[in-house]
């Protein structure tokens, strides 16, 4: 894999872009060179965003949004009635979906091709066992480390901690460390 493209949906106050910053950080540990950035729209609770990663094995000069993402990743799935995140998809785009809906019916709803895959992981109920709080990025990101395969889930986890050790108690991070490996052995695809 020389250059992955991801692009995130996501609504202010739910850690989307707290996930692609901590995902990007486990990749460069892992080795690689990352991008990792957010588009805001109303900076306000609740509105929609857009988060982007580049992940590459050689170094990245571009710098703009992710316009043909290689992945999606929709961390709140009332999006899919609002806004059209298959824009731009390729042929081969995965979707990661946070969703308790049957994946056929997300795929019929979202128009996608047989050659884009299909991935859906119920991360806000995974987040609301693990630490009390409706907080979906935790196991996105583990959803997304087990179908990009980008890192081991070591270094993800060991990021994970780094990054939530500086502002949260231990009991939060322990909460989103199981989150995480939820979230990675949980996400199936359809």
């Amino acid at each position: 894999m020389e250059r992955i493209e991801i692009r995130w949906h996501g609504r202010g106050g739910q850690g989307t872009i707290t996930a692609a910053k901590v995902f990007a950080d486990a990749c460069l540990s892992g080795g690689r060179f990352v991008q990792a950035f957010p588009e805001y729209g109303p900076e306000r609770a609740g509105a929609p965003l857009r988060a982007y990663n580049r992940i590459s094995s050689k170094e990245l000069r571009m710098h703009c949004p992710v316009t043909h993402p290689d992945v999606v990743v929709v961390v709140d799935p009332t999006l899919i009635e609002s806004i059209d995140v298959t824009e731009g998809a390729k042929e081969n785009t995965v979707f990661i979906i946070n969703s308790s809906k049957d994946p056929k019916e997300l795929r019929k709803k979202l128009g996608l091709k047989p050659t884009q895959k299909l991935y859906v992981v119920d991360a806000t109920k995974i987040a609301i066992e693990c630490f009390g709080r409706p907080m979906p990025n935790s196991p996105m990101v583990g959803a997304l480390n087990k179908v990009t395969g980008l890192v081991s889930l070591e270094i993800l986890l060991e990021d994970v901690r780094k990054s939530f050790g500086k502002k949260f108690s231990q009991k939060i991070i322990d909460g989103n460390l199981l989150a995480v490996k939820r979230g990675y052995e949980e996400v199936k695809e359809e």
